[in-house]
């Protein structure tokens, strides 16, 4: 039987390829995007390369929309054996400088609505399609700026790059991994923390060192860990990284 994965914000960047790289290990991918229109067209560029792929609307902070992609996952499917949180923002100039001072209470909230609070929303609702996997896999898109102990390091590699808004939503992102992986520790669920590196993407820039196909290996690989994998950990290319 066939796994089944959902990827978020998969229309483009490390989602897609990280659809990409799941397709090829034989798993139909629910490519997951803001629009219909968006979503179909990554699935048909899936589908072309031989990726049994599925496109949906879903914009994670669209209540209506999360209800309907749980209807129709339960309706089609009956499971989900894989949930990539992958949907993410960063606000305005904040990569720029240090904004602490100057965040505005908008970015903060639109940031944790898409980075924290859908995520949450998006997962407890399909927890139950999820329970019904034989090994349920969720992997949750941080990144290295929300380590608190490599913030407080001054001699760390981020160090000088502190975007306030951004770094508090994945250091809050990190902590949903560690309680829902507590709250699931008796089941064959495994929740995990990605830091994909620092990626050639729209966010990332030109300038990053990595390529889009190296940016989604954690989460590839993480989303198909077998029963002795690893669980409430934070990750980058199976190396953990300190919380």
């Amino acid at each position: 039987m066939k796994k089944i994965a959902l990827i978020t914000g998969a229309n483009r960047g490390i989602g897609l390829e990280t659809a990409r790289q799941l397709g090829k290990k034989d798993i139909t991918v629910i490519v997951a995007a803001r629009s219909k229109e968006k979503a179909d067209n990554a699935a048909d560029q899936l589908i072309s390369e031989g990726i049994d792929a599925k496109g949906i609307q879903l914009n994670v902070t669209n209540d209506e929309d999360v209800k309907a992609a749980v209807a129709y996952l339960e309706k089609e499917y009956g499971r989900l054996d894989v949930l990539v949180n992958n949907a993410g923002i960063i606000q305005g100039e904040e990569f720029a400088g240090d904004s602490t001072i100057t965040v505005t209470q908008k970015d903060l909230y639109d940031t944790f609505n898409t980075n924290v609070f859908s995520v949450v929303n998006l997962t407890q609702q399909l927890l139950p399609l999820i329970k019904k996997s034989e090994a349920g896999r969720i992997v949750n898109l941080s990144s290295i700026l929300g380590s608190l102990a490599l913030h407080a390091d001054e001699n760390s590699p981020i160090a000088g790059s502190k975007p306030f808004a951004y770094d508090a939503s994945k250091t809050a992102l990190n902590q949903f991994t560690v309680h829902l992986a507590a709250s699931l520790k008796d089941t064959n669920i495994k929740v995990n923390s990605a830091h994909p590196g620092w990626v050639k993407t729209d966010m990332g820039g030109e300038v990053a060192p990595m390529e889009i196909i190296d940016g989604a290996k954690t989460s590839v690989e993480l989303a198909t860990l077998d029963e002795n994998g690893p669980t409430g950990k934070y990750m980058h290319l199976g190396k953990e990284l300190p919380w």
